[in-house]
């Protein structure tokens, strides 16, 4: 039986023997057939699957996003135009969402940042991120 290794497939696609893994229990890559050994004999294309998860990561996709984009780049699935409109749109939600936390975020580490050193340490009651956790207003 040819094919690659597990370990073959990890340094091939620049992730460790765990991700392959786990992209297996999550279903993400398909659970290969074993050779006499026992050892799983992967095919070349799981590469390419897996360079694929990592750049759509790497884009800001999620783990659960990646089936229907696999099955699209693959084009084993026709992926109705419909529905791909939608997920475009709440994925356009979710990314201006993350930008007003990471501004709200970094005004805050600005009002830390404001303080000269010279008055450092501040005492606990007076440091804007401990009041602002203790105030119940952190990242909403």
């Amino acid at each position: 039986m040819k094919g690659l290794t597990m370990s073959q497939v990890a340094k091939a696609s620049g992730v460790n023997i765990e991700t392959v893994r786990y992209y297996e229990r999550r279903g993400l890559i398909a659970e290969p057939p074993r050779n006499a050994s026992g050892y799983r004999m992967y095919s070349s294309d799981v590469v390419e699957d897996i360079r694929f998860i990592k750049s759509a990561q790497d884009l800001g996709f999620l783990l659960e996003e990646m089936k229907p984009l696999l099955s699209l780049n693959k084009g084993i699935d026709d992926y109705p135009i419909e529905d791909m409109y939608r997920f475009a749109k709440a994925k356009i939600q979710e990314v201006e969402e993350k930008i007003s936390q990471l501004v709200r975020f970094k005004m805050l580490l600005l009002e830390v940042t404001k303080h000269p050193e010279s008055s450092l340490p501040l005492p606990k009651n007076q440091c804007p991120v401990i009041k602002r956790i203790i105030d119940g207003r952190g990242e909403r």
